[in-house]
């Protein structure tokens, strides 16, 4: 299994999904096709074969429909029956109460993720 990485755009998120469980979703998701962005990234958890994922996601805005796909992302990872453990590092801007919330509304829905909510310094931006 190769790694993923999709580079950012003005529209879709920075991507990099590792092997070893590290994924990382960064930037701002508003496409209008959120299927056609988030299907590979779908099928690549789906075979993922690991004990332990770890999940960065710092997304400063994401449109409804891909609030959808991200949830839906996330559903797998937590009914994967290989990951024992599944944590989900949710970064947030200080000021940024919409994506702090959303980030409570999954947690709520996925029962074997662990939430660690984190207060972003400064502005977005992918590293």
């Amino acid at each position: 299994m190769q790694p993923l990485i999709v580079q950012p755009t003005n529209y879709s998120p920075y991507v990099m999904f590792d092997p070893s469980g590290d994924l990382c979703v960064k930037g701002r998701s508003l496409m209008l096709d959120p299927v056609s962005f988030y299907q590979p990234l779908i099928e690549w958890v789906t075979q993922l074969n690991t004990p332990l994922v770890n999940f960065v996601i710092e997304l400063d805005y994401f449109n409804t429909s891909s609030s959808k796909k991200m949830l839906e992302l996330l559903k797998i990872l937590n009914d994967h029956a290989d990951i024992q453990e599944f944590r989900v590092i949710w970064g947030f801007e200080s000021d940024d109460e919409d994506i702090l919330e959303k980030g409570h509304i999954f947690e709520e829905r996925l029962a074997k993720a662990r939430f660690q909510f984190h207060e972003l310094a400064g502005h977005f931006g992918v590293s």
